[in-house]
């Protein structure tokens, strides 16, 4: 699914060149549930800016499902982000006076091939794959933070991506609602063979992925399968945040 070969990131800062990617090539299979860590500075939310289609390589090569990427022009690459790849982000990044329903739609907005009533079907089985049926006209600020993170993660699902992307999506949240996320992204991963690449700093969040994949000085340091610990979905708390 994702291939990048000998990819390289250069910042010009001043006349200094601050080298946040050195010749990293890895490979990632559709299906996969990957895990990248490294600390702040490490290169791995610049790979995945420029896996995510939202930068490119100073040199090297990015395939994604097979084409190559790394060349292609802003609105290309946009094309590309809107039909095969899904966004999660530590802040949630809700329109606050927005309902959950409407907010899961926003991608669905610039799609003239869909009827509004196909937009909101799709956006409701969405919220439904999230557990949040039911809570379709809830505010953001109605919603707890896990629920919050739910909607996020439905609105990254309903444009039926290749590959989602969450970066750091559980860094705003407690330990025990981190885990809830976490199980839903084991659970599309099971259920529907998305594949997900998850960047986090937190060893036991790294733990239920498939493999960790370890990023020092912009380099891979280690790339390591692993037996996840794998967690049940569990039901959003009934009441609303206050």
């Amino acid at each position: 699914m994702i291939e990048v070969r000998d990819l390289w990131k250069v910042y010009q800062l001043g006349d200094v060149a601050v080298e946040a990617l050195r010749g990293v090539s890895l490979r990632i299979a559709a299906g996969e549930l990957v895990a990248i860590m490294g600390a702040s500075g490490s290169g791995k939310s610049t790979l995945m800016n420029i896996v995510g289609c939202l930068d490119r390589p100073t040199r090297g090569s990015y395939f994604l499902d097979g084409a190559d990427v790394s060349s292609l022009s802003p609105d290309e690459r946009a094309e590309i982000r809107n039909r095969k790849l899904g966004f999660v982000f530590q802040s949630f990044n809700l329109i606050a006076r927005t309902s959950a329903l409407e907010n899961v739609e926003v991608p669905l907005y610039y799609d003239t091939e869909t009827s509004l009533i196909d937009q909101h079907s799709r956006a409701r089985d969405a919220l439904a794959a999230v557990g949040l049926s039911g809570r379709e006209h809830h505010l953001p600020h109605q919603l707890s933070g896990g629920q919050q993170q739910r909607v996020a993660i439905a609105r990254a699902l309903v444009n039926r991506p290749a590959v989602l992307l969450a970066d750091e999506p559980t860094g705003n949240l407690d330990s025990a609602t981190s885990e809830e996320v976490i199980a839903i992204f084991q659970q599309l991963n099971r259920e529907q063979g998305l594949t997900i690449i998850l960047v986090t700093h937190e060893p036991d969040i790294a733990s239920f992925a498939q493999r960790i994949i370890t990023f020092r000085d912009g380099r891979v340091i280690s790339d390591v399968q692993q037996t996840p610990v794998w967690l049940t979905p569990r039901a959003p708390a009934v009441e609303a945040r206050r």
